[in-house]
């Protein structure tokens, strides 16, 4: 398929599944049961770490935590204390345990004391970041996690956020960019974030099945799936829409995981 045919292809796809029927059977869907923007951001952030394995799991057990949270996640974590304790104790999806969820709250309640934004601790914390690929995103990763782990916590709580510098994917903080930071009018991506990061500036989500597509389409040349490749094929996204190259990531998981491609 030639440069042109599969630019036109995916855009198709593009616009198959960035529709809002998508939204029930994803894990966006939990962000999306919320106005509140700390709400939003919360939710949101806990559907995105636990976005792997089976998605109706993954919604489940988010679902589980908000209401354990009384469905006002900015207001529990606001409020955390011992009763707020018992309320998520013994929480656990997958290796994620009850612990890293005290320690998740824990950053929440200082970081909302200070900000009334999750998005300030991408934004003003990249700068201090070592350079990396993947530009601005790339640094604000790197500076997210070193600013999440800040305070006392577990060893073994720090694998449930990645960073380039660990050669991730970081598929699940870019899939939280993609939803706090588009907003193309169709309801899926939530877009409640300024413009201090542009659509033009993501990185696009990437997996196994995303890379398997995007290497039999010519888009990914790298052989690990690791944030290199995240970088290389966003690269190549831009070659079709620079301004907004993670829309591709709606065609690609499209392919990749609802059409088994």
């Amino acid at each position: 398929m030639n440069a042109g045919k599969l630019e036109e292809f995916l855009n198709k796809k593009v616009d198959e599944f960035n529709q809002p029927f998508f939204i029930d059977t994803d894990p966006i869907s939990i962000p999306h049961l919320f106005s509140k923007k700390q709400d939003i951001e919360i939710a949101g952030f806990f559907a995105a770490i636990f976005s792997w394995g089976n998605r109706t799991t993954i919604i489940q057990k988010t679902k589980e935590l908000m209401q354990r949270m009384d469905m006002a996640p900015y207001e529990f974590c606001k409020n955390y204390n011992g009763k707020q304790v018992k309320k998520i104790k013994g929480f656990k999806h997958r290796t994620f345990t009850e612990d890293d969820l005290f320690y998740f709250v824990e950053f929440f309640q200082h970081h909302y004391k200070t900000s009334n934004t999750l998005e300030t601790a991408f934004i003003n914390n990249a700068k201090e970041a070592p350079r990396t690929e993947g530009g601005f995103v790339g640094a604000a990763l790197i500076g997210f996690k070193n600013y999440f782990f800040s305070l006392e916590h577990l060893k073994r709580t720090e694998k449930h956020i990645s960073s380039p510098l660990q050669k991730s994917t970081c598929k699940r903080l870019n899939m939280f960019l993609r939803w706090m930071v588009r907003n193309d009018k169709t309801g899926v991506d939530i877009g409640i974030w300024s413009k201090k990061i542009s659509p033009s500036q993501l990185i696009c989500p990437i997996d196994v099945h995303v890379a398997r597509v995007a290497r039999r389409f010519g888009l990914l040349k790298r052989k690990q799936t690791d944030w290199l490749a995240a970088v290389e094929l966003t690269e190549n996204l831009k070659k079709m829409d620079a301004k907004d190259p993670v829309k591709y990531d709606f065609a690609l998981f499209g392919l990749g995981v609802l059409e088994k491609f």
